[in-house]
């Protein structure tokens, strides 16, 4: 693995590329509050295939803002993919995998810069204003807004967890990533203790739930995609849920997308973090979705 950072208007990315150069890249944009190591299992099952490119979203962990902190912009996020493929990828277009935020991310790529994308896979973006009950999502985020100004990130994370209702992902410090396939913790029975590269991440997401809760959700729990665009462009985009996350929100969003689409909505294993507890299925199915069978 390979480390490197990108400067970017307002960010320096730090992103990590395994695998040989001469394969096709994949990018893999992550979501919530987890960063590049969540996807460390999945990334080095893909590096048999593809060139895999993982990073920091910008005011996370390795990505440090060059300003004090702002309300982020699905668009900006995009721009900064965008800018990542252009120094990977410049002669040829990408396969993408985004989940949850990500997949908006990985969306919203797809609109504004279709030519660098070859496939998309949209794992349960978070779409609430795409969802029968968007009224209710408008006031949940009112009401974390509210929380965060008057008690901080926890009692903010509170009102959002609650509210969501989710088993585990980017409501929870669960990220799904068992990056590297041991135990996150020491939970009993003789389980091993974190590795000092788990406790190193462990601490950069804790730190992380003050940028997502506060700078985050309010303005990407408003964002929508442009449908007509996705519609008409040329970016195969595959929709998936995970086969445990029925029911909750971004799970109904992967279909209500789809509805507007046109587009079935594929079933992947396990929840919203599907692709750390699951890392092996899931990379099967990702590489059949890029090939296209």
């Amino acid at each position: 693995m390979e480390v490197r950072t990108l400067d970017v208007p307002g960010a320096s990315l730090h992103y990590e590329v395994r695998g040989s150069g001469s394969r096709p890249v994949a990018l893999l944009i992550c979501g919530g509050i987890y960063d590049a190591a969540a996807y460390a299992g999945l990334a080095a099952q893909l590096a048999e295939r593809y060139t895999v490119v993982t990073y920091d979203r910008r005011g996370n962990s390795r990505s440090p803002l060059t300003g004090p902190p702002v309300p982020q912009r699905i668009e900006e996020h995009a721009d900064d993919a965008s800018r990542l493929l252009a120094e990977v990828s410049p002669d040829a277009p990408a396969f993408v995998f985004g989940n949850s935020s990500g997949a908006q991310i990985g969306l919203a790529l797809a609109e504004r810069h279709p030519e660098q994308v070859r496939v998309l896979v949209a794992h349960e973006p978070p779409l609430l204003s795409m969802l029968p009950d968007a009224a209710h999502w408008e006031s949940v985020i009112a009401d974390v807004e509210r929380a965060y100004a008057d008690g901080g990130a926890g009692a903010a994370m509170g009102v959002f967890g609650a509210a969501m209702g989710m088993g585990g992902g980017e409501d929870s410090d669960d990220s799904g990533g068992d990056s590297g396939g041991g135990s996150g913790g020491d939970s009993g029975g003789g389980a091993e203790p974190p590795s000092p590269e788990m406790q190193e991440m462990f601490a950069r997401l804790e730190k992380n739930t003050d940028f997502f809760i506060g700078y985050e959700v309010p303005p990407f729990g408003h964002w929508t995609p442009d449908v007509d665009a996705l519609r008409g462009s040329s970016v195969p985009i595959v929709l998936v849920a995970g086969e445990e996350s029925e029911g909750e929100p971004p799970h109904r969003s992967a279909y209500a997308l789809a509805e507007r689409l046109g587009t079935p909505v594929e079933t992947y294993p396990g929840g919203h973090g599907g692709f750390g507890l699951s890392a092996d299925e899931f990379a099967t199915r990702l590489d059949a979705a890029f090939s296209g069978s």
